[in-house]
């Protein structure tokens, strides 16, 4: 086994890994910023196409009270307050810098282009290009992580356990892809950037190696997890026809600048059907959107291909062409005239707001490890407002690596044989008397998968049932006792798939039950959490949920919500 010390291991290297990184280096330490992608060509932050919330006020006048206070309105009284203050606050700053490190925010008359968004009360939503936005701000970033000799990165580097001495990190054990070699790290502090679980539901817009692995190396580790019931589900993915080459949650730059309708079968607007405001101000909140074409489509009303239409034909073409040229031709490639047909757009999961439980300092309660970005739970409530993803990828990455790398802590030293020791009992766990199975044909790990996809799709999505959690928790635990452990761990080669596979199965079936057990004890609707045969709120459960693992059980307990006292500041219109 080979053997590596650094001062800071960085894990995910999307927006908040290289954020992380960079405030990290800034103490001069050595920094390892790994990923099991490629370094910035992993993860959610390059697939993001839309847009940054941050009140800088160069649209017309803002202050970041008023975006704290549209946070919180969405999260439906589950928000910690306190992180998504600092959230909120330090956007501002964060989005500067961006374009201090020459990030190419669009700009007209040298200020920066807002848009109003969902749950939005101001034009404050940034971009870059309205399809460009994720690959802009990962470039920067790549920029910048390169000017510092002190940050390691290491692609292709997969983390399989953190490895914890008395509540104290003291290192963690990896897999290198390409060389099929185990790897020791011995490091001060983690920062678990790696992103949502998203990858989990058959139906998402996540990347691959978004399947919990930040969730799940946490739990292990002893960190608790919060929130976990509260899953984002895009409501305007695509569905139809079919779209190559173009991402399935692209509507949403076009709704934000054109005004695209909703259109149930029937080509009747539905929205206001269910509480909510639609058309050309496009106010409606994500869970409400993702219920509603939900309920349409149960009442015999959807679309063709069991969805609702998104419909363009109210605009002019020339108005089309003007606002996204290069991607109408995109669209003609796939046969697709918005100008002469709607598309047909149905949810999708999309963002996780559970997550880790943190502090201020992203500090979990295990001395020296840290979360940031999507892995981080808490500040986004029950439902995140739309366009605050990026912003907590920077904000909460700059905390992580700064905090980490100001973290001290005295630990025992971390050798080899700890290393092989921890991998040991990974690889072993299901070596147990009974099992011979090695080259099972009838059991493949991403068979499992899929069927794990589909249960979290068919009974923990957008509406779910006391019976069908009931049901998804009993079927993930035969997936895990029947299946999954009859799988013995593929043997090391360089470029084991198979084995790529194993660690990533492990990971989402834990993640799958996080989620599940804890959207069983929540006993009502409240924002991402809709319940059929529970369609109220209810005071009693205005608190958050909190997970952790003890001798191999997930339990869960309740508390109360972080929440703070602050007033509404002028809004004020910003200098150029």
């Amino acid at each position: 086994m080979k053997f590596l010390k650094t001062d800071v291991l960085i894990i995910g290297a999307g927006g908040a890994g290289m954020y992380a990184s960079i405030a990290a280096a800034q103490s001069g330490k050595n920094i390892l910023l790994a990923d099991k992608s490629l370094i910035s060509r992993g993860g959610a932050t390059v697939m993001a196409q839309m847009t940054v919330a941050a009140a800088v006020g160069h649209e017309e006048p803002d202050h970041w009270t008023h975006h704290l206070d549209d946070t919180i309105k969405s999260g439906q009284g589950l928000c910690n307050e306190e992180l998504s203050s600092i959230l909120c606050e330090e956007a501002v700053d964060r989005i500067l810098e961006m374009s201090d490190w020459k990030t190419d925010w669009a700009r007209k008359d040298n200020r920066m282009s807002q848009v109003m968004a969902p749950g939005h009360s101001v034009k404050r939503c940034c971009y870059v290009d309205f399809l460009n936005t994720g690959p802009a701000i990962s470039r920067t970033l790549r920029g910048e992580v390169a000017k510092h000799s002190n940050i390691k990165r290491a692609s292709g580097l997969n983390i399989i356990e953190i490895i914890v001495d008395n509540n104290i990190v003291k290192g963690a054990i990896g897999l290198d892809i390409e060389t099929g070699s185990y790897i020791t790290i011995d490091t001060n502090a983690v920062v678990l950037a790696a992103g949502g679980l998203t990858r989990i539901f058959s139906r998402n817009s996540a990347s691959l190696n978004m399947g919990g692995d930040a969730y799940a190396l946490a739990l292990r580790a002893g960190a608790e997890l919060i929130d976990m019931e509260f899953v984002q589900f895009f409501p305007i993915g695509h569905l139809a026809p079919r779209l190559v080459g173009m991402d399935p949650i692209m509507w949403d730059p076009f709704r934000y600048k054109l005004g695209g309708i909703l259109l149930n079968g029937n080509r009747e607007q539905f929205i206001e059907n269910y509480g909510g405001a639609d058309g050309k101000s496009y106010t409606v909140s994500r869970d409400l959107a993702s219920y509603a074409i939900i309920k349409e489509v149960e009442a015999g009303r959807g679309s063709p291909n069991g969805g609702a239409w998104l419909s363009f034909e109210h605009v002019p073409k020339v108005e089309l062409e003007s606002a996204f040229g290069p991607i109408i031709k995109k669209l003609a490639e796939n046969n697709i005239d918005l100008t002469k047909n709607a598309v047909e757009v149905s949810p999708i999961a999309h963002y996780h707001m559970g997550g880790i439980k943190v502090n201020t300092k992203m500090q979990t309660r295990i001395h020296g490890l840290f979360a940031a970005g999507e892995a981080v739970g808490g500040a986004n409530g029950a439902n995140r407002l739309s366009g605050n993803a990026i912003p907590e990828a920077f904000v909460f990455g700059k905390r992580a690596g700064q905090y980490a790398s100001e973290y001290t802590c005295t630990k025992t030293i971390l050798t080899t044989s700890d290393g092989v020791s921890a991998l040991s009992k990974v690889l072993t766990k299901h070596k147990i008397d009974n099992i011979l199975i090695k080259d099972n044909n009838d059991i493949r790990m991403t068979s499992i998968m899929k069927k794990l996809q589909d249960i979290m799709w068919n009974d923990v999505g957008v509406i779910r049932t006391r019976k069908s959690l009931t049901n998804a928790l009993d079927l993930i635990n035969n997936l895990n006792v029947n299946y999954f452990s009859k799988i013995l761990p593929p043997d090391i080669t360089v470029y084991n798939k198979q084995l790529m596979d194993w660690l990533d199965l492990r990971n989402s079936l834990l993640c799958a039950e996080a989620v599940c057990l804890s959207a069983y004890n929540r006993k009502e609707s409240r924002g991402a959490h809709q319940m059929e045969d529970i369609p109220i709120t209810l005071t009693e459960f205005e608190k958050n949920q909190v997970i952790e693992m003890n001798d191999g059980c997930l339990l869960t307990k309740w508390e109360n919500v972080n929440k703070i006292e602050f007033k509404l500041k002028k809004k004020l219109q910003a200098l150029k």
